[in-house]
């Protein structure tokens, strides 16, 4: 499982043929994958991350604050391409994506979970959507469950 996070002053996803946009400002930008191999585990291991993410500078300008610290919100975005490889052609493989049914249920799962603590926005499961965001720093991190 993997969270790509980015520090942002701002944040929107929009998606045309819905007439859907989100924004958010300070907070996080989740771009948000699962592989065919995730478990409960992977799962709870990326929850916990994002969770206790210290990303946001303290007033000695040091990275030491949560989320939850600077009363930050999440933009959560699905993207089953965090998972593409291009090891063996210039084309991108997802065969190491998870289905569309696992997908969603971990998805749905961590907005669930995560709005218990944040207020959280989210892109539409599955649409070809625009993001857009304003980096802060800027600062960016992988979270890959199976790199921990």
């Amino acid at each position: 499982m993997r969270a790509f996070v980015q520090r942002v002053t701002q944040a929107s996803v929009a998606v045309a043929k819905e007439d859907y946009e989100r924004s958010i400002e300070q907070g996080f930008l989740i771009f948000f994958g699962v592989s065919a191999f995730d478990t409960e585990e992977d799962y709870q291991f990326i929850l916990r991350k994002i969770k206790s993410l210290r990303i946001f500078s303290d007033e000695d300008g040091k990275m030491n604050l949560s989320l939850k610290q600077v009363n930050g919100e999440i933009l959560l975005v699905s993207q089953f391409t965090l998972y593409g490889s291009v090891k063996n052609n210039n084309r991108p493989s997802f065969t190491n994506s998870a289905n569309p049914t696992m997908a969603t249920m971990y998805y749905e799962r961590l907005i669930s979970d995560l709005s218990l603590d944040y207020t959280v926005k989210t892109g539409i499961f599955g649409a070809d959507m625009k993001v857009s965001l304003l980096n802060d720093g800027p600062v960016s991190i992988l979270i890959d469950s199976k790199e921990a």
